[in-house]
């Protein structure tokens, strides 16, 4: 049994074989799995304790786990909560191997972290069998992530039942940096307070609401696109990010109406619904500054309000960017 060494875990082939980690303290249980993944066309690595466990996993990103669920010291289970907690290893499918068939070990397998579990002596080809299940539905998740994140849409997963970000595509660790300040495997609280509205109104059969957080002319829109397990604490939900910039329409009510930079930025936040003070604020300057302004907008305008200075813009924003959200 000759395993791929872990210092070459970077030049693994993922293009032509997935990778399988498997994690066993007894040494004929790797010997037989292994041969048995390494004939069917897998790139196998192995541990032997659960400390090896996460730090091989960490490094290798291996495609799915099978994971002993009793071993000395640090036991599976723990094992299992540990990568589920680590937003690097957190979307890895784990398949438990155990002899334990009481209820409760296996409700406690699925409960740290498990998508499925094969009973001991394993039988490599139902071995086999559960993990091409699993493995099938990780490669849907991927291409997905890939197909939104070509498109200029970033992707996340997150589960309901803590909350915690379990996956993310590079330009969502960026844009909930930006806008949230948040890394993973936190999920911002706005997000939070989101999905569980999201789940609440999903319960009742309605449609789940949008969220955009507002940076700028610039705002970040979140999305429920789909759940990707099932299970009695809510499961794990694919969530949709796109940040969408204002920037156009800043310059388009300055050509529209013949307004300086200044005076078709506080249009802009007029629009937005957003008082004196708010603009100020946003835009570093006094609300008696933004009053001047805005006394100037209405006049090019030809209105005396802002709500008729408000409605005359969208008028005609809503030509030229059906997509603007006022």
């Amino acid at each position: 049994m000759n395993p791929p060494a872990l210092e070459n875990h970077r030049t693994l082939d993922r293009a032509n074989s997935d990778v399988v980690l498997i994690v066993d303290d007894v040494p004929d249980n790797l010997s037989v799995l292994h041969d048995a993944l390494d004939e069917s066309g897998y790139t196998v690595l192995i541990a032997t304790s659960g400390q090896a466990a996460l730090q091989r996993a960490v490094q290798a990103l291996p495609d799915v786990i099978l994971l002993d669920a009793m071993m000395p010291g640090m036991d599976g289970f723990e094992v299992a909560r540990r990568l589920k907690a680590t937003a690097q290893t957190a979307h890895i499918p784990i398949i438990f191997m155990t002899g334990l068939l009481d209820t409760e070990y296996l409700v406690a397998a699925l409960e740290s972290g498990g998508v499925d579990y094969v009973t001991k002596p394993i039988k490599p080809k139902e071995v086999l069998a559960r993990m091409q299940v699993h493995l099938k539905g990780a490669r849907e998740r991927h291409q997905t992530r890939n197909a939104l994140d070509a498109f200029g849409y970033a992707t996340i997963t997150v589960r309901a039942q803590d909350g915690c970000l379990m996956w993310q595509t590079p330009l969502a660790r960026d844009l909930l940096e930006t806008y949230c300040g948040t890394q993973a495997p936190q999920t911002p609280e706005p997000v939070l307070a989101w999905l569980t509205d999201c789940l609440r109104v999903l319960a009742q059969k309605g449609e789940p609401p949008k969220l955009s957080l507002e940076r700028g002319p610039k705002r970040l829109t979140f999305r429920l696109h789909q759940q990707i397990n099932d299970s009695d604490a809510g499961g794990d939900w694919l969530i949709v990010m796109r940040e969408v910039s204002d920037t156009a329409v800043v310059e388009a009510l300055g050509l529209c109406f013949k307004l300086t930079a200044r005076e078709a930025e506080v249009l802009y936040w007029v629009i937005k619904g957003k008082t004196n003070k708010d603009i100020g604020d946003i835009l570093g300057s006094s609300p008696m500054t933004v009053k001047k302004h805005l006394e100037r907008v209405f006049v090019k305008l030809g209105v005396e309000t802002r709500t008729a200075a408000a409605g005359m813009a969208m008028g005609r924003i809503r030509q030229l960017h059906p997509q603007f959200e006022g």
